[in-house]
């Protein structure tokens, strides 16, 4: 008996570090808007830098508990900043019977990165897809319920269990999400209902003028020029013909390419933070990214092409 009682203790002491708060990345906003304007706000709530690469973004479409679409995160986020991810498709695209239209260029614009636009990812989700934010496999946040299929969206409806069976108002469909600032960690276990309400405030559709920074009540205790700079670069491994997205929060002055001889490479942002390699620009191998910021600071990455 003792055994197990120190086991359960033991359950119960892990939980409650994985579940602090202001300790690791949670969703911060949430957007599913007209077309295919859906993306997602990841915010750092901690006073430390995270490596990307350990996080992936994922769509449990349609009620499904496994096997969900993916998408690898890359790059860094540092305290008190935030990442904004979205749809990517900039073209129409016949997808088995229908036509599936290109995003807003406003929502485009308002978003720091975007994933490609191939489907399936996990930013083709609508109202019913549960989405998940993990961490080496484990999820550290979710939108929705997994396994569950709400209808059209989760709702304000407590009597049909948060989902649209009664006709609720919907939350999770041609709606922007904005976590509460009161919120100071992720939702790590699958919720039994999905309440929208609890943690989230609701704008109306097709709001997006709030990405790009969010509210909260942690307290971000670091000197302002010693914040490293968040930065995502994606994908990355890349395949020989893809387009390479390098997205920063601060400025870029320009962005240099080394491969494994020391040859360097130039690359000119299009805006100011945001670059493009080009698909065919880096044949197959091993480069170092180094990003030279406007305020004086570089930043430095391995970026691998296949």
């Amino acid at each position: 008996m003792k055994r197990i009682i120190l086991t359960f203790l033991n359950l119960c002491f892990v939980s409650s570090i994985v579940a602090q708060d202001c300790t690791d990345l949670f969703f911060s906003e949430y957007v599913e808007g007209p077309a295919n304007n859906n993306g997602v706000e990841i915010y750092n709530p901690s006073n430390s830098t995270f490596d990307l690469s350990a996080y992936t973004v994922n769509r449990y479409s349609n009620g499904s508990s496994s096997g969900p679409d993916t998408w690898q995160l890359s790059g860094s986020i540092a305290p008190g900043q935030t990442i904004s991810i979205g749809n990517g498709q900039l073209d129409s695209v016949w997808v088995t019977s229908y036509w599936s239209v290109p995003v807003d260029p406003t929502f485009y614009n308002a978003c720091d990165l975007h994933c490609s636009g191939i489907y399936p990812t996990p930013f083709y989700f609508n109202g019913d897809d549960a989405i998940t934010l993990e961490k080496d496999g484990g999820i550290i946040d979710i939108i929705g319920k997994v396994g569950e299929d709400p209808g059209s969206a989760w709702t304000d409806d407590a009597s049909a269990g948060y989902t649209d069976a009664n006709g609720g108002t919907w939350w999770t469909k041609r709606q922007t999400l904005v976590r509460k600032s009161s919120v100071k960690k992720g939702v790590t276990m699958n919720p039994i209902v999905f309440n929208p309400t609890l943690e989230w405030d609701s704008l109306p559709d097709a709001t997006y003028s709030g990405l790009g920074s969010h509210s909260c009540d942690c307290i971000i205790s670091s000197t302002d020029n010693q914040i490293p700079s968040s930065y995502v670069v994606y994908p990355n491994p890349a395949n020989i013909g893809d387009n390479i997205e390098i997205s920063t929060f601060d400025n870029i002055e320009k962005i240099l390419f080394y491969n494994i001889e020391g040859k360097q490479f130039v690359i000119n942002p299009i805006n100011s933070k945001q670059a493009i390699i080009q698909n065919g620009e880096l044949s197959s191998g091993n480069y170092i990214l180094r990003i030279l910021l406007e305020n004086g600071n570089s930043i430095e990455h391995k970026l691998i092409v296949l």
